[in-house]
C-alpha cells in the first residue's frame, strides 16, 4: 500500500521546488513517483498534431519521487503509518496519531 494518494495536498521536501505545497494528480507505484500540481515544471515541445494544431512550447508537471514528498495534514507536514481500525487498514499522521481517511 501507498502513502501518498491522488488528491492528497502534499509538501516538496527535496530538489529546486522545496517547501512548495500542491495537489497531486498522478499516483506511480511502480517507479515510485508522483506528479504534483505545479511542482517540477517542465518545457515540452510539442508538433502540430490533431489535438494540438499549431504545436509549440508547453509547460506541464514532470513526475517527482515519492521519497521527496511529505503528506500535508492540518496544515502541517507529516510522516504516514498504517494501522488496523477492526478489520480495515487505513493511514494516520505521525504527529497528530489521527486517521486520514
Amino acid at each position: 500500500m501507498f502513502k501518498i494518494k491522488k488528491g492528497d495536498t502534499v509538501k516538496v521536501i527535496a530538489g529546486k521546488d522545496k517547501d512548495k505545497e500542491g495537489k497531486v494528480l498522478t499516483v506511480d507505484q511502480k517507479k515510485n513517483k508522483v506528479v504534483v500540481e505545479g511542482i517540477n515544471m517542465i518545457t515540452k515541445h510539442t508538433k502540430p498534431s490533431a489535438g494540438n494544431p499549431n504545436g509549440g512550447i508547453v509547460q506541464k508537471e514532470a513526475p517527482i519521487d515519492a521519497s521527496n514528498v511529505m503528506l500535508v495534514h492540518e496544515g502541517k507536514a507529516t510522516r504516514v503509518g498504517f494501522k488496523m481500525e477492526g478489520d480495515k487498514k487505513v493511514r494516520f499522521a505521525k504527529t497528530t496519531g489521527k486517521v486520514i481517511d
